[in-house]
């Protein structure tokens, strides 16, 4: 009887497992493997609508190791293919974190790595800020930009140029030294004031050659020198940076502009040096300069400030001195009073008495040498040759500065 019981049981049990099997659907299965290894999470309650079970999505799985093969994901069914019963559409299942699987896709915005290059950190000490650029950040190529290692702001500068040539000189050449106080009111902007010396100025060897050989010499407005120049302005810094020196130390740079105002005195060639010849014996007689007052003078300039540690810089400058060229006096006297001269000087009389200018010099072009036996009367009529054709231009004394400074 115990055969025919157990025959009557697996025939009853056979219809109630394959309408088991037709109720659930078959979960497909990763290539390679002997059975699934991931489960269907469970349908969604019927009261649930259809747009929550097809909105609501898991988070796709970060994989942990690199995949070998990509992972097989069962469709979504629309909604128009729910079966007849009306029960929903069932999600798909989702991928654990299992190793040889990986998510379907990835977000757009993901990054991606080149195969040759180091991973990024996300560490909070290697994404600490170096001088404005965060390190190891992928959006920032450029971490060498850094701030001025010396501040000028508030700073004073005290410069002196040793040697001051000029470049320009056609008819006259200048050389002498200068002296410069810059205080800094802010980074890129200060205030000047300077003076300068000029220790040797003449007229040019090309002007000397005139004189010398056709009686003829450039006129004032062409040849008037200047003997030392006041004025006050400011500076700017519209640019800097700095250098590797030697390699092994850094030295910085800046591009300064100036300008500014001030005075000037002047003076001109009245007389070359010359040979005197009195009886049978021949005296040297240096060269006759005369005042011709002073003159308004301005200056514009630029060059490169190269500073070296915090305190001390060199700087190569080009400064043009621009002042007016007028000579309408010599020595004080005017053309009124070179006439009245030269008149008295023909008739051999003297000149007390005469109706002079108070700021004229008569002893200038008065008496006689006791070293050279020079009679200064007969400079008189140069005098007056200065002063007939007075002008209204300007000249550019455009010189070379190379100094050092000390900042404090």
């Amino acid at each position: 009887m115990r055969p025919f019981r157990s025959i009557a049981l697996l025939v009853a049990a056979v219809p109630a497992l394959a309408f088991a099997q037709g109720a659930a659907p078959a979960q497909p299965t990763a290539p390679g493997s002997s059975g699934p290894e991931t489960t269907a999470p469970a349908s969604p309650s019927p009261a649930d609508p259809p747009e929550r079970s097809r909105t609501q999505r898991d988070a796709p799985a970060v994989p942990q190791t690199a995949p070998d093969a990509p992972a097989q994901v069962a469709p979504a069914r629309p909604p128009e293919e729910d079966d007849a019963e009306g029960t929903p559409s069932q999600p798909p299942a989702s991928t654990g974190p299992t190793s040889g699987t990986a998510p379907a896709s990835a977000p757009g915005d993901a990054p991606v790595l080149d195969s040759g290059e180091a991973p990024r950190t996300t560490d909070a000490q290697q994404q600490r800020l170096v001088n404005g650029a965060p390190l190891y950040n992928p959006n920032v190529n450029v971490h060498i930009v850094q701030k001025k290692r010396f501040a000028d702001e508030g700073k004073h500068e005290l410069v002196l140029y040793p040697g001051v040539v000029q470049v320009n000189g056609k008819f006259t050449n200048h050389a002498g030294t200068a002296l410069h106080y810059v205080y800094h009111l802010q980074e890129n902007f200060a205030l000047q004031v300077g003076g300068q010396y000029n220790w040797y100025s003449d007229e040019s060897d090309f002007n000397l050659e005139l004189i010398d050989k056709v009686r003829e010499q450039a006129q004032a407005a062409s040849s008037l020198l200047l003997q030392w120049g006041a004025h006050a302005g400011v500076e700017v810094t519209p640019l800097y940076g700095k250098f590797a020196f030697f390699n092994n130390s850094l030295a910085q740079f800046s591009l300064v502009l100036s300008g500014g105002a001030g005075v000037g005195k002047t003076r001109h060639l009245i007389r070359p040096e010359v040979a005197n010849e009195v009886d049978g014996q021949t005296y040297q007689v240096p060269a006759r300069f005369g005042d011709t007052g002073n003159k308004f003078l301005g200056e514009v300039g630029g060059g490169f400030r190269v500073q070296f540690g915090e305190s001390y810089a060199i700087r190569l400058e080009v400064r043009d001195l621009i002042y007016t060229a007028r000579v309408d006096k010599v020595d004080g006297c005017n053309l009124a009073d070179f006439e009245s001269l030269e008149a008295a000087r023909a008739a051999n009389q003297p000149f007390e008495g005469l109706n002079l200018s108070g700021s004229c010099k008569v002893a200038k072009f008065d008496g006689v040498d006791p070293e050279t036996k020079k009679n200064y009367r007969e400079d008189i009529i140069l005098g007056r040759d200065l002063v007939a054709e007075p002008s209204s231009d300007v000249l550019n004394n455009v010189s070379f500065y190379a100094g050092f400074s000390v900042l404090f």
